[in-house]
């Protein structure tokens, strides 16, 4: 089926999931699910591949081995483009989640990108990228970033925010509004992440193959 709009009770059911986060309200409620929640990402998923490439939707089952926290569901549900350098959108009761880039950065790129961030010649290309973000109402994703400046890096370094970054995504999160219920989302999330692809283009020229992860020796 041609995408539609996301449905409106999509952010209920996970605002009642939030409270009722147990494997039998999930089996009571899970038609609800396939039908509200992941039937509309399945098919906005279908209408973006053409474009961006295969996307994948998460599974709703959190990971639990190693987190105090042990509810069985994630109160929110997403998809991804390929990785490693990937768009990314997600649903909550909250609202939407817009953005992209690269979440989980192996040491090696990290260095290289805080050794552009402290270049005068090589951070002007980049404050150039940030600049089309911020028209884009795109901003880089500070959670979990540094609380003070890296090793080998002053605390009054004047781009210490760049510097404390940990994951290189942008990303804009939008309240819930009645335009995610209508086609109109198909519109506003692609051309949204077009601009993310302007991000993405940035990362894969200036940090390429320090993005793969070298594969892990096995013992024979």
């Amino acid at each position: 089926m041609a995408f539609g709009g996301l449905h409106p009770d999509a952010p209920v059911f996970f605002r009642d999931l939030a409270v009722n986060n147990t494997k039998a309200w999930w089996t009571a409620n899970n038609e609800r699910y396939l039908a509200h929640v992941r039937g509309p990402f399945e098919e906005l998923a279908m209408q973006l591949e053409p474009e961006f490439g295969d996307v994948k939707i998460f599974r709703p089952y959190r990971d639990v081995r190693f987190s105090p926290d042990k509810t069985p569901y994630k109160t929110h549900i997403g998809m991804v483009s390929r990785a490693p350098i990937a768009h990314y959108l997600q649903l909550s009761e909250h609202g939407l989640l817009i953005g992209g880039g690269v979440y989980d950065v192996p040491p090696a790129a990290l260095a290289r990108f805080r050794e552009i961030v402290d270049h005068d010649r090589l951070s002007a290309e980049l404050d150039a990228v940030l600049a089309q973000m911020d028209a884009a109402h795109l901003a880089p994703m500070t959670d979990d970033a540094l609380r003070t400046a890296p090793r080998g890096y002053p605390v009054d370094h004047p781009r210490i925010e760049l510097l404390r970054l940990k994951h290189l995504a942008v990303g804009n999160e939008e309240e819930l509004a009645d335009w995610m219920w209508t086609a109109d989302a198909f519109d506003i999330i692609s051309d949204t992440w077009r601009s993310v692809s302007v991000w993405c283009t940035w990362v894969a020229e200036n940090l390429g193959d320090l993005l793969i992860r070298p594969e892990r020796s096995r013992r024979p």
